[in-house]
């Protein structure tokens, strides 16, 4: 048996993607899409990389008028194929008539087109006399948040569809019967993890739970490119594709009591970035304001890929709880702080938000301890930051109220739940702090619907829906300023726009996914539920799809498995299966190979990677474990991507 291929290899192999733009980028500006630009921060290690390697400077894809001007040389470098948005914004770049010469950098053939063809597209772009390089890259741009963690920032918006009423069954759902977008979104993830399992070298067994990620294994399987590799490779590996939306609950529930989970969720966004957020740094300078958008300092962020303090400090934030997580950041702070023989004064006991910003103050005038410690300090900052956000403490709110809907789930009906629910649902003047927003009503309405699984239609449920759509449309009308969430929903940016009829309209799409959501799982049979009722003696809980899926895959008595489908290509298996009907024939088992590696179709939690992680170490040590994902969920992240409108659309900004 092959040794399992070691994590340390994968960080390799994100790095490997952006070698063919450090060996060109000398004396060039070089354009990035918003993807490529999350991969280059979290694994090719950020701009500076490239500037280092001789760019002369590094712009975002689209471009502004006038960004490339007096640019001779441009490099491009696109997360997918060169189509739709991405053609047009390449196109407007050359179109300003400076470029002489060009080098593309692509994930995958334009459509209809290889290297040869998309050179001439560029010279004809360019005008008279310009030079063009197509370059197609060897692994494809992954962002390494942690030692077990990827995504495919490219693929941040795919969601498994949910199943309509009467819909197929997934057995029926093939490739063809998919939307354009949802379609060419599965090829690029196949095309991109056969691009990765070729540079990790792996053979590996494909297992699916869910329509999407049956279709997405069997495209992996018989993809010709994949086909060949596994007649090559050595390092066998099972791969288990898990659709996002056979359970929701643990994409917005506030489970786990994890310190990257609260940053992530509750600290603003990095502008242009899915995953990345910003970290506040004016408590490093000498600028007096209390001013939370003051923007004068260059935000600070998590990812520090050439940090290893600061490295090792951010896995502790994914791997241990939060207090454990919060000492951590305490030790590094006193360990540098020692080292820069800062006048530190070290007390034990509980660590608090304000004793590790008086540490952080005495970095503040020191410009060498800032320099060298600045990864570290950005972490520690976010974790003051977000110890003192309002929304931490609401997390706690919600976690408690989670486990009330549970129970009540277990002793009544769906309409009584509703009916509960209702007073707290308040219009904008009448809210207080501690008071649930519309878009905190979204989160605990996705958690109900997909923890009790399939509802009883009648007249109770509908009329007890109908209470809570009022009420909610009511909410977001009176909201002075839709948030970013509820624009993206309506459709509507702003409150002068936002009719009661829009607001109707969006509030009965959100209800007719949520009944969606709850037949999620209706074609399961061993994982058809994710709610534990309880007894006279224990609790109601929730128990994570994601659980039972590892639990049994780690089984050490290896039962068939019943919902873990394995997704194969070619007369063998065939013949395989076949045989097995009359005589005893090993059907391949997830459990079977060193490197167990899981897709989450549909994006994961950072919960849900300590969780794969925990369970494979005590059930079955010894196998590796890696998580790939096309998104780094938090509870809002999670009802954006459900209910925003515009969540996979045509690319045909051409």
């Amino acid at each position: 048996m092959a040794a399992p291929v070691a994590v340390p290899e994968l960080r390799r192999v994100c790095r490997q993607a952006w070698e063919p733009v450090f060996a060109r980028a000398r004396r060039a500006v070089v354009f990035l899409d918003a993807a490529s630009a999350e991969a280059l921060h979290w694994g090719g290690g950020g701009a500076g990389e490239l500037l280092a390697a001789g760019a002369l400077a590094v712009r975002a894809l689209p471009a502004e008028a006038g960004e490339a001007a007096g640019a001779a040389r441009v490099v491009f470098v696109v997360s997918g194929a060169l189509r739709g948005g991405t053609a047009a914004a390449v196109r407007g770049v050359l179109a300003q008539g400076a470029v002489r010469h060009c080098v593309l950098v692509s994930g995958g053939e334009a459509e209809g087109g290889g290297p040869a063809e998309l050179e001439e597209t560029l010279r004809r772009w360019m005008g008279e006399g310009g030079r063009a390089e197509v370059v197609l890259r060897g692994p494809p741009l992954l962002a390494p948040v942690s030692a077990e963690l990827c995504l495919l920032p490219g693929l941040a918006a795919l969601l498994p569809p949910l199943p309509g009423p009467g819909g197929p069954g997934p057995a029926e759902v093939g490739l063809g019967a998919l939307p354009a977008e949802l379609r060419a979104a599965v090829r690029a993830l196949v095309s991109d993890l056969d691009a990765l399992f070729s540079a990790l070298g792996l053979r590996e067994e494909s297992f699916a739970v869910g329509a999407l990620s049956r279709v997405v294994a069997a495209e992996l399987a018989g993809y010709a490119p994949a086909r060949n590799r596994r007649r090559m490779a050595t390092n066998k590996a099972s791969v288990i594709f898990v659709d996002r939306t056979m359970d929701l609950a643990g994409a917005v529930g506030h489970h786990g009591d994890n310190l990257a989970e609260k940053i992530l969720s509750v600290l603003p966004k990095l502008p242009g970035h899915k995953t990345d957020v910003m970290v506040n740094m004016v408590e490093l300078t000498a600028l007096q304001t209390t001013d939370e958008s003051c923007n004068i300092i260059a935000p600070g962020c998590l990812a520090q890929p050439n940090d290893p303090a600061a490295k090792a400090l951010w896995e502790s934030f994914m791997n241990l709880k939060q207090k454990e997580a919060v000492m951590e950041a305490r030790r590094h702070l006193v360990e540098a702080a020692s080292r820069e023989n800062l006048p530190i004064k070290m007390s034990m006991g509980r660590v608090t938000p304000e004793q590790l910003s008086s540490y952080i103050q005495l970095f503040r005038n020191n410009l060498k301890a800032l320099e060298n410690h600045c990864g570290l300090l950005q972490l520690v900052l976010a974790t003051v930051q977000t110890l003192k956000h309002p929304q931490t403490s609401k997390w706690d709110n919600f976690l408690a109220f989670e486990r009330l809907l549970l129970q009540t789930i277990s002793e009544s009906e769906m309409p009584g739940v509703l009916n509960q629910l209702l007073p707290m649902i308040k219009p904008y003047n009448e809210r207080t702090k501690d008071d649930y927003t519309c878009e905190d009503f979204l989160v605990l309405l996705v958690y109900m619907y997909s923890v009790v699984g399939e509802v009883k239609s009648g007249k109770e449920l509908e009329a007890a829906e109908e209470e809570v759509k009022k009420a909610l449309v009511k909410a977001i009308c009176d909201e002075p300023e839709p948030s970013h969430v509820l624009q993206k929903m309506t459709g509507c940016d702003s409150s002068l726009n936002l009719t009661s009829q829009k607001a109707t309209e969006a509030v009965d799409d959100i209800f007719q996914s949520l009944r969606d959501i709850a037949r999620a799982r209706m074609h399961m049979k061993q994982f058809n539920s994710i709610h534990n009722p309880g007894s006279n003696t224990h609790q109601a809980s929730y128990k994570p799809l994601l659980k039972q899926v590892v639990e049994e895959i780690c089984n050490p008595d290896r039962p068939d498995p019943v919902d873990i489908e394995h997704v194969s290509s070619g007369l063998t298996d065939l013949l395989k299966t076949g045989f097995s009907m009359f005589m005893k024939v090993n059907r391949p088992h997830p459990g079977d190979h060193p490197l167990l590696i899981i897709f989450m179709v549909g994006g994961v939690t950072v919960s849900e990677v300590k969780m794969v992680k925990d369970l494979v170490a005590t059930r079955k040590p010894g196998t590796q474990v890696i998580v790939l994902s096309s998104a780094l969920l938090t509870p809002r992240s999670a009802i954006e991507l459900l209910f925003a409108t515009d969540r996979l659309q045509s690319d045909t900004d051409i």
